[in-house]
């Protein structure tokens, strides 16, 4: 499709641009550019559709939206007359220059004390704001939330680890006899402790993959529930699995070390 243009808004066409999820409610999957639609029984034409933005820092979706020219606004839906004055409840500036957007938004601010005609003293009667601001707001809870569940992980990890090695300490005390006969026939303390090693982050690795696969569809759940979008970035996914086999390598060691010393006559004895 295309963009509204400036030449669309001086003559006042009747075009509209969909957002993704406004698109789907109206024609699903089909390509929406060049149908037309009815904005309050004003017909407009489909020109283009918009690029999926998803939630705002406010959680309202972005893409739940159909744009239109705003003089089209003003002569199809508001009117300019005193029984029914202008009214526009945003307006979003684009900057050419981020250098220059501290000036840009006094300029703004400046017009808009104009045309509200404002006295000094008087508070503001709109509010000036840009998206950088939301964007480290945003940023700032983002990065709290992520300390939160950084902690939460490492508690899980803790608390699995210690599981996991008091499991295979369980493991070597049952198997004592087994790991004496192997140090009989031949096997060498290296290999007592790699294949309880081995058996450790094979466990680990079991629930690293189990409790990722209920993570990824916990989310595509929640995500189909609350209409929002779900990207599984597959990197994290296997760096999770991995980071869960060397904590099961890690917790599992002190298990694996103590059955490697264990004595082969005295392993043989034990009931």
């Amino acid at each position: 499709g295309q963009e509204i243009t400036p030449e669309d808004n001086k003559r006042v066409a009747n075009v509209v641009l969909l957002g993704t999820t406004m698109r789907e409610k109206l024609f699903g999957k089909a390509d929406p550019v060049g149908a037309a639609i009815r904005i309050r029984d004003v017909p407009f034409t489909v020109i283009g559709l918009l690029e999926r933005k998803g939630q705002s820092v406010w959680g309202d979706d972005q893409d739940d939206v159909a744009l239109v020219p705003l003089k089209t606004v003003r002569r199809q839906f508001i009117g300019t007359s005193r029984a029914n004055p202008t009214f526009v409840h945003s307006i979003t500036v684009k900057f050419a220059d981020w250098a220059s957007a501290e000036d840009t938004m006094a300029a703004i601010r400046d017009l808009l004390w104009q045309r509200h005609r404002l006295r000094t003293g008087q508070e503001d009667s709109f509010m000036v704001s840009n998206l950088a601001e939301s964007a480290n707001v945003e940023g700032s809870t983002t990065r709290v939330v992520s300390l939160l569940l950084s902690a939460v992980a490492s508690i899980s990890l803790v608390v699995g680890g210690i599981g996991i090695m008091n499991i295979m300490l369980v493991t070597v005390t049952e198997r004592v006899r087994e790991i004496g006969l192997r140090l009989a026939v031949g096997a060498r303390r290296r290999d007592i402790l790699a294949q309880f090693l081995v058996e450790a982050a094979t466990l680990a690795l079991l629930g690293g993959i189990l409790g990722a696969a209920i993570g990824i569809a916990a989310a595509i759940a929640v995500g189909s529930i609350a209409q929002w979008p779900v990207i599984i970035d597959l990197s994290a996914v296997l760096l999770a699995v991995g980071f869960a086999a060397a904590v099961g390598v890690f917790f599992g060691y002190y298990p694996a070390r103590k059955a490697a010393r264990l004595q082969p006559i005295e392993a043989l004895r034990a009931e």
